[in-house]
Parts: structure tokens; C-alpha cells; sequence
């Protein structure tokens, strides 16, 4: 496999990578797509997005996965690196007209061999509800689009409820939808239920109750994806203005929130114990930022363009036996409820985690292992300049003091050093530029670009001296906070129909943190940093055997893990040279 490169020659994608736990290896056999996949053409608009669900019916290929390209929704037998895959014997296929399916999510409450339900987002803001195994069951939401008209960027079942689903929108608001309501022949009358800093929440005034059940109004651009922290109790929302927002989701106050280097944020994820939570968006960075401490820990610096999802490796984190911590996430969650005060009354009734099992899974698995405490957490990241990275999150990076001058790149690979008076440099946020200077040089405390004259904005922004960058924030907002995605008419009209927007500030949280220069935190390298995909990536999962990805084509590729390849079927794998 090869792809075309910066200079015109054929840059090879990688079939293997190696790690300090081993080789991970592409399984050519178990890469899945739709069955009659014609050569690549670039006309796909809509990122293919992956869902895994375990049915448990007994058989040897218990996962199912569902992945969408195009206007195609495809749901197979995952057989994961065991057995090769059969594109030839979907259990449900559906394409539709007029609309493209843009995200999915199966609920783990409602599951057997022979019933899942999923829903599925679409661009025209459209949700519909189905069974991929019986087929009998079908369920269309915002059917008329006079809830919102806008794309649907992400949707997910509330943890532990068998009825309730939150759902996305490029408007930049969020609606809780019960699927054995009705949405109404008529659009929807709002009255305000709650307002804080940059959010909203309404509910619906009718004389019973409809869909949506809430709606929530939050920053001033897209809510590009929000995720459930493992405890069920924080909801993470990011967005087109580049700020992370953390939620309590019962009492809906505001906890913490983060702002982006530039640009907008477009990816989420909680670290498997809910003391992380890692982003990544326009700015070419990944960011962890502490829940507990409501600062940012670190940035990644490793991809050419946008980053378009991170996702914790819970199979791959480090353990240490200690003495169990009190300041648990419980009593944080006290603590936090009794400062902001969550007696509300919710009308009718309707409580936003109603029938929801706030224990779920994962935070079981986690306080089964109270005596236990992380010491290094792996999580990985894919962007639109087609490479896959992975990171290590380590104990001496997380405990670094706050607000600490730092010019050192610290390397997620422990056996890589770097010079003391390096200076950390960011690619552009377009894709197309990815020409900037790799040698930088160092002279009356400025950085300068060596062999290549024409250095971007941004490259030259974030290798000011810091009084430099100072000076540069107190005389204007940068045209490049604002992404061109953010100017669309749809959010124009969005911010014009909600005036609880305040005007951006985001020029002054540089330097706090909330939002640090890039001296103030250290700045991570990748410990694995591979192009694997030609087109540029979408979907990034971590699974106990192997790690998949999507690419913007609608393929999905399966990475076996170390020690999982050769033990049950033997696959072809090219060479190539590290």
C-alpha cells in the first residue's frame, strides 16, 4: 500500500507498529467495508463512524458491527482477528435517500441474540430508531425537522436507561428524547427551566408531554460530540468554539470547562477511572485536562492537521497496589452538588437520568479495584492527516506543579531525549499545510524557521517569546480563533435565536489554566506515530484484542494486539521498515 506525498512520490502506510508491550499488525482479512466498494473517489462527505455491541448468544463471534458510508448503514458479525470477514452476509443493510447517516449508538440496557436497538443520526437532523436483528422495529424523530434542521453530530443512549437518548446538533444544541413519546405535529413552544455560564436548558410548554423532553443551548457554534464520564454523573460536551464544557448532568450545572490553542474542538473521551478527559480539534493537538484539578495536565503535539478522534486504552493502563484514596469521585460529586445546589424540581416528573443506572459497567470494573490506583494511561488519536498516534499519559507528567514556564518536550517514549532549549512548534489546522519548517533555531529567545521561508501564522504565533505572545493578546482577537466551519448560516441563525451567547473571550484565557501557552504545560511527543489510512480518519476504538479505525472511505481496519496474531489464523503481512 503506498499514498501519494507531500513532494509527489509514494509515501508507504504502515502494516505494523511496535510498542513497548509488542507489534500491533494489520489483519488484511478482517478489514471490513461495504461489499461492492468501488475505487477510491473522495465523494464521501460523511465520516464513517463504528459501533461494537456484545449480543452474547453463545457463539464463538459474539460482537456485532455496525459502521456507516455514504448513505449505507451496514451491520455484520464481528469476528475480530479470529476469522476473516464475509462482506457478502451482512444481517442488515439499508441505504437511504435524501440523507446520510452521520453517527450511532446501540443500548447496552436492551440486548439478546436476537433484538439490539440502534440509533442513527442524519444530516438533515433526522433520528431514527431501529433493530438491525428483528428489522420490525422502526421509529423516526424530528421526522419533519421542526425540532432542529440542522446535521446530527452526535447521539448517544443515556447511561443505564432503556428509553432516554441526547442528541446533537450543528445549531450548537443538545435535546433529551424519550422513544415512547411523540414529538408533536406541530414545532415545539420552549419555556426556560435553567441558565448558567454560556448554557441554557428549556423544556417544552405543551399541555403533555412531547419530545424533546430537553434543550439544552450551550457556547456560540456546533457541539461537534459529548461523551458520559464512566460513573454515568458528568456529561462532556465540545464544541466549534473551542471549548470543552463539564457537566453535572442531573443537577445541570456547569463544573469545569477548557479552551482550545485556536480553533474549534471536535473529539472527546474520559479516562477509564473519570479523572481525565483528553480532546483534540482544529489546533493539531491533543490536550488531557485534569477533572479533579480543572487544569490542563499536558499537549500532545505529533499530527499535520486536525485531530478527529481520541480514545482511552483501558487494556493497555498501568496499575500500582496502594491505600485507597477518600477523595473519591462520590465525594467529589457531593461536593460539587452541594456548592451549586441541585434541589431543582423537573417538570413533570422527568428527570434527566430517569431510570438510569448511574453504576455502570465500567465504573464497577473501576471500584473493584479500589485498593488499586493508574500510574500510566495509554490512549490514542487519528486526524485528517491520516495518522494513527498513541500516547503515554505517565505519573511524572501528570504531577508536574501548574503554571511552570516550560520550553522541554517531554517524550511519551522514555527512551527518546530532547534538548533542554527545544521549542515547541504546532502545525497549521488546514489541512492542505503541512509544508512548515521541521528545524527551528534559537537566537535572542525567539525560535526561527531554517530552510523554509514561508513559516504560517500559527507556526509563527506559537514561537513568540512569551512577551511577545502577550503583547500580540492584548491588541486583538486572532482571526484564527474563529474556524471558517464556524461561520455556516445554520449557526449564524442559532446564535441570532439564542442571546444567552456571550461575545468569545477566548484571547483572555491564555495564560490560565484553562487554556496555558505552550510553555506552561509540557508538550507530549507520540510514542507511536504511523500513516495507515489514504484517506484521512474518523473512528478510533480500543478493543481487548485489537484496536479498530474507520477512514473517511468507509474502510475499517483491524489492528491485532500483541501475542493475538498467528493463535487462530494466519494472516499476510506486509513488511516494512520502521
Amino acid at each position: 500500500m503506498a499514498a501519494t506525498g507531500e513532494g509527489g512520490g509514494k509515501e508507504e502506510l504502515k502494516t505494523h507498529f511496535i510498542t513497548r508491550e509488542g507489534t500491533y499488525r494489520l489483519m488484511p482479512l478482517s478489514e471490513y467495508s461495504k461489499p461492492t466498494r468501488v475505487p477510491y473517489n473522495g465523494q464521501t462527505n460523511t465520516p464513517a463512524k463504528v459501533s461494537f455491541i456484545d449480543v452474547d448468544d453463545g457463539s464463538g463471534s459474539p460482537d456485532r458491527i455496525c459502521f456507516n458510508v455514504g448513505r449505507e448503514l451496514y451491520f455484520y458479525v464481528y469476528k475480530g482477528v479470529r476469522k476473516a470477514a464475509d462482506l457478502t452476509k451482512p444481517i442488515d443493510k439499508r441505504v437511504y435517500k435524501g440523507t446520510f447517516p452521520t453517527c450511532h449508538d446501540f443500548n447496552e440496557m436492551l440486548i439478546s441474540s436476537e433484538s439490539v436497538r440502534l440509533l442513527v443520526g442524519f444530516t438533515a437532523g433526522q433520528v431514527q430508531l431501529i433493530d438491525p436483528i428483528k428489522k420490525e422495529l422502526s421509529k423516526l424523530f424530528n421526522e419533519e425537522r421542526l425540532i432542529d434542521k440542522t446535521k446530527v453530530t452526535c447521539i448517544k443512549w443515556i447511561p443505564g436507561s432503556t428509553n432516554q437518548f441526547l442528541v446533537s446538533h450543528v445549531s450548537g444544541q443538545m435535546y433529551v428524547y424519550n422513544e415512547e413519546l411523540p414529538c408533536g405535529p406541530t414545532p415545539p413552544h420552549y419555556q426556560p427551566f435553567k441558565q448558567g455560564d454560556c448554557f441554557a436548558v428549556y423544556t417544552c410548554k405543551a399541555r403533555s408531554t412531547r419530545n424533546p423532553l430537553y434543550r439544552w443551548v450551550i457556547g456560540s457554534g456546533a457541539i461537534n460530540e459529548f461523551t458520559f464520564s464512566p460513573c454515568a454523573k458528568y456529561l462532556a460536551v465540545v464544541g466549534q468554539d473551542g471549548y470543552l464544557r463539564v457537566f453535572n448532568y442531573d443537577s445541570m450545572d456547569l463544573i469545569g470547562s477548557m479552551k482550545s490553542y485556536f480553533g474549534g474542538l471536535l473529539c472527546v473521551c474520559w479516562s477509564p477511572d473519570g479523572k481525565y478527559l483528553v480532546t483534540g480539534g482544529e489546533d493539531d493537538l491533543v490536550t488531557v485536562w485534569s477533572f479533579q484539578e480543572k487544569r490542563v495536565i499536558c499537549r500532545g503535539q505529533g499530527h499535520k492537521s486536525w485531530v478527529s478522534a481520541v480514545a482511552f486504552d483501558p487494556y493497555t493502563t498501568t496499575l500500582e497496589s496502594v491505600v485507597c484514596d477518600s477523595n473519591t469521585e462520590e465525594e467529589l460529586i457531593k461536593k460539587s452538588e452541594n456548592k451549586n445546589g441541585s434541589n431543582s424540581t423537573f417538570p413533570n416528573g422527568i428527570y434527566p437520568h430517569a431510570n438510569a443506572n448511574h453504576d455502570s459497567k465500567k465504573h464497577t470494573q473501576l471500584s473493584n479495584n479500589a485498593n488499586s490506583h493508574i500510574t500510566s494511561y495509554r490512549f490514542g488519536s487519528i486526524g485528517h492527516d491520516t495518522m494513527l498516534c498513541l500516547w503515554d499519559l505517565t505519573e511524572d507528567i501528570i504531577k508536574l506543579p501548574c503554571g511552570r514556564l516550560r520550553s522541554s518536550v517531554v517524550a511519551s517514549n522514555p527512551s527518546t531525549t530532547f534538548s533542554s532549549n527545544t521549542i515547541p512548534r504546532c502545525n497549521s489546522a488546514n489541512v492542505k499545510s503541512n509544508s512548515v519548517a521541521n528545524d527551528v533555531s534559537v537566537m535572542d529567545g525567539h525560535a526561527y524557521a531554517i530552510g523554509n521561508s514561508t513559516m504560517n501564522a500559527t507556526t509563527k504565533f506559537a514561537t513568540l517569546s512569551l512577551g511577545d505572545r502577550r503583547d500580540a493578546s492584548e491588541k486583538k482577537e486572532h482571526k484564527r480563533n474563529f474556524s471558517l466551519a464556524g461561520r455556516s448560516s445554520d449557526k449564524n441563525q442559532a446564535m441570532k435565536a439564542n442571546s444567552i451567547r456571550p461575545p468569545d473571550n477566548a484571547m483572555k484565557l491564555l495564560g490560565t489554566p484553562a487554556c496555558p501557552r505552550l510553555t506552561e504545560s509540557p508538550l507530549l511527543e507520540p510514542l507511536v506515530c504511523k500513516k495507515i489510512s489514504v484517506d484521512r480518519l474518523t473512528s478510533l476504538v480500543f478493543r481487548e484484542e485489537c484496536l479498530v479505525t474507520a477512514c473517511q472511505e468507509g474502510l475499517v481496519y483491524t489492528w491485532a494486539r500483541p501475542g493475538t496474531v498467528g493463535l487462530t489464523q494466519q494472516h499476510t503481512v506486509v513488511s516494512e521498515n520502521l
